[in-house]
């Protein structure tokens, strides 16, 4: 049997294998279309149906790929007994497991149980107040067009994304982001890709107003739903009178978010003390995850992100489809081509990947974080540009094999759980039942 002395030495000549690193002119192709994001019909005015083009697919801006060599293979014979030693040393508790490989400077948390969510002092939870934010969150009265619903981009059934590339908005027009998934929202301290919004009252009153995606106002969204007399008398329960404004509406949906949680994945039976919960496969993927895959450097805590922003190469900046991200809220050029660090639980279910849906697989995302992600080329017009996106340091090539890259799509899957079928609720009638039957 290896020691777990060498089971705790890992990582030690990958440093050497960066100096070997060549650089490759072109990327790899991009990935197919998943077949829910080709063109889709709407229903026109006069009945006939129109085909709304779906959202044009990427294609990886001009990069340098910097690649290692791939490290050997092990034999089944060698993973089994790597796993085991492995068991052994995460079944301790995680202050005794291996450091993990991260930066310096990187303020890290340990993998752990999602704590319970904590609700604003102004908005408290109450069921009764969940009841209506779901109400509200499966009726598309809500939106301008009295066609679009939260859960039109965030359906349970898709993991509360919509499974697109990029999503739709009002009247079917793409947008220009992938729809990130609910679950567990309540943990972040930002939302959207670029951070714009500091809690999901914001968010939601954000989207409800945005022009592109379900264009309400204030006052037209409090008469529609105060004309309904099964949604007064749901304001007056929650809230103590029948008045309907947005502040009310985003506190309901917010509310009901908030109970969007997970927390029952095999990595959190794990960390629970079950340790056969994790396969081999998935144990050789946790340590890999924590440390020659250096995926703590930005994915670590509860939450499996560190909620900052980090600039990952894909800004397309200069370019067709160039996002600037969250320089576009803060005016900042350091902050050209970041997005927020998504949270890596749940993430088998909520493809597709990256805030433009570049990536329909978690595989396809590995590859690219082998290779340290792609190094957006400089042109002669742009040496001088101060708004020239600068890819995180915290990026390297680490020549995983086909094996590891294996391991840590398990740990992930590990780190997901079935979405739980929701079934939407009954929404209140635009008019009394005795009236409409007359």
């Amino acid at each position: 049997m290896r020691s777990a002395a060498l089971v705790l030495s890992l990582a030690v000549g990958q440093a050497s294998q960066w100096a070997n690193a060549q650089a490759v002119a072109t990327p790899p192709a991009p990935a197919a279309e998943p077949a829910n994001a080709a063109a889709s019909e709407s229903s026109a005015d006069d009945g006939t149906t129109a085909a709304t083009p779906a959202p044009q697919r990427r294609p990886l801006p001009p990069t340098v790929l910097r690649r290692l060599p791939r490290r050997p293979e092990r034999t089944d014979e060698e993973r089994q007994e790597l796993a085991a030693q492995l068991r052994e040393i995460y079944r301790k508790t995680p202050s005794t497991w291996p450091a993990p490989a991260v930066d310096a400077g990187v303020k890290w948390q340990e993998i752990g149980l999602l704590p319970d969510v904590q609700h604003p002092e102004d908005n408290p939870l109450t069921k009764e107040k969940v009841a209506l934010g779901k109400m509200l969150f499966f009726d598309p009265r809500v939106s301008g067009s009295g066609q679009m619903a939260c859960a039109s981009c965030h359906d349970p059934d898709l993991g509360w994304g919509d499974g697109r590339t990029t999503s739709f908005g009002i009247d079917r027009k793409p947008l220009d982001r992938n729809a990130p998934s609910l679950m567990n929202a309540a943990y972040h301290t930002s939302l959207f890709w670029d951070g714009r919004a500091e809690s999901l009252e914001d968010q939601a009153k954000q989207v409800l107003l945005n022009q592109d995606e379900m264009r309400s106002a204030p006052a037209d969204l409090s008469a529609k739903l105060g004309a309904i007399p099964g949604y007064r008398e749901k304001f007056k329960e929650v809230f103590g009178s029948e008045e309907v404004t947005i502040e009310r509406v985003t506190q309901a949906l917010a509310c009901f978010e908030r109970t969007i949680t997970g927390g029952r994945t095999p990595l959190d039976h794990f960390l629970k003390g079950r340790k056969s919960a994790l396969s081999d496969e998935a144990m050789l993927g946790l340590d890999l995850f924590r440390r020659e895959a250096r995926c703590m450097n930005c994915h670590h805590g509860p939450l499996m992100s560190d909620g900052e922003f980090h600039e990952v190469g894909l800004s397309y900046y200069g370019r067709k489809f160039e996002d600037l991200g969250r320089y576009d809220v803060t005016g900042e050029a350091a902050d050209v081509g970041r997005f927020r660090t998504p949270s890596l639980r749940n993430f088998k279910e909520s493809g597709p990947y990256m805030h433009n849906g570049l990536f329909p697989t978690a595989r396809g995302v590995l590859n690219m974080y082998n290779v340290g992600m792609p190094t957006i080329r400089r042109h002669a017009h742009q040496l001088e540009d101060p708004l020239f996106p600068k890819k995180s340091s915290l990026l390297k090539p680490l020549g995983l094999n086909n094996q590891d890259l294996s391991d840590l799509e398990a740990f992930l899957e590990a780190a997901s759980e079935p979405y739980l079928r929701m079934r939407p609720p009954e929404l209140p009638p635009a008019e009394p039942q005795e009236t409409a039957a007359k």
